[in-house]
């Protein structure tokens, strides 16, 4: 019950708890110190931890590509897929607009097969 007697006047004032003092808060001090030593753990784990991470990662994943190119599988015409009922506004109307040679196959196959680019 005390602790309402305190932070009532600071509501009724308009002050938020942000503002309030240490006191209310619950915290002794000004707090900085806590902030600061936070701030510097989580660079510290940053730079010595995350970023070689994402470089071992990196490195795994150009390492497998190396090894094992990528080569689409069988094409297989099924009757619903690409379907084409209109030609697309751009280019010859039968490619999309970001379409890939290597990966995604026309309604007739793959354009690498067809001797195209």
């Amino acid at each position: 019950m005390s602790l309402w007697r305190r932070l009532t006047p600071l509501v009724s004032k308009g002050r938020s708890l942000a503002t309030a003092p240490a006191s209310a808060r619950g915290h002794h001090g000004d707090g900085t110190g806590v902030t600061v030593s936070a701030a510097r753990t989580w660079r510290i784990l940053s730079f010595v931890v995350a970023l070689p991470g994402v470089a071992i990662c990196m490195l795994n994943a150009w390492l497998q590509m190396e090894n094992h190119p990528y080569k689409p599988e069988e094409f297989v015409p099924y009757h619903h897929l690409r379907i084409r009922t209109k030609a697309f506004p751009w280019a010859d109307g039968n490619h999309t607009l970001f379409h890939n040679p290597h990966t995604n196959p026309l309604p007739t196959g793959y354009e690498e097969a067809m001797g195209h680019h």
